[in-house]
């Protein structure tokens, strides 16, 4: 997948939801946003925005919390 993709090029059309498609998969299976964006040499945002489209509930950042 991510030889196809070189940085900077425009994903649309067909690549682009087939790309979405491939991203929420490995989303749902527990994969994060970084090693989806790193795998395929695109942006944090780029990948935030192609699983925002293809409708993904994104999960919280985790992490420690505070008590008060």
């Amino acid at each position: 997948m991510a030889e196809t993709l070189r940085k900077g090029t425009r994903v649309t059309g067909t690549e682009r939801s087939e790309l979405a498609t491939e991203l929420k998969k490995r989303y749902d299976a527990g994969e994060s946003i970084r090693s989806l964006a790193a795998a395929t040499g695109r942006s944090y945002g780029f990948v935030h925005r192609l699983l925002t489209e293809a409708g993904v509930t994104l999960r919280g950042r985790g992490g420690a919390t505070r008590r008060t």
